[in-house]
């Protein structure tokens, strides 16, 4: 079995980062279709998994890592705030998190300080805020 399925993806894409995206938004589609019955929303996941299963069984591969740094490139910033975004979250109760106006650093200082002056260490902005 597994020399048969060796034999099958020789020359071919195979997996990257936007085929488990698109993967993972099938799934999350296929689950709230389960809850949701619109006919719209199971077109959506049939073509998902097609682009998906197109795109690793495909042999043209330049064109495949294009599409993959295309996406990348949209993606990995978005990632980098959301995980940003979570990670202040976390904090929210030990920390306040500032914003600098010139360079837009997140600055974290701990809470209940009081009202301290604060020091961009990106481009040495200085503000006094409350914490």
């Amino acid at each position: 079995m597994f020399d048969f399925m060796r034999r099958l993806m020789y020359g071919r894409y195979g997996n990257d980062s936007l085929n488990q995206f698109l993967m993972i938004a099938g799934l999350f589609l296929a689950a709230l279709w389960s809850f949701v019955r619109i006919d719209g929303l199971a077109i959506g996941i049939v073509v998902l998994l097609f682009l998906c299963y197109f795109r690793m069984f495909s042999r043209n591969i330049a064109q495949r890592q294009k599409e993959n740094q295309k996406f990348l490139s949209l993606w990995l910033p978005a990632k980098k705030q959301i995980e940003g975004a979570w990670l202040r979250f976390k904090d929210r109760k030990t920390h306040r998190y500032f914003k600098c106006k010139c360079c837009k650093t997140y600055l974290r200082v701990p809470r209940g300080k009081g009202k301290i002056n604060i020091k961009c260490p990106k481009c040495g902005n200085q503000f006094v805020k409350k914490t």
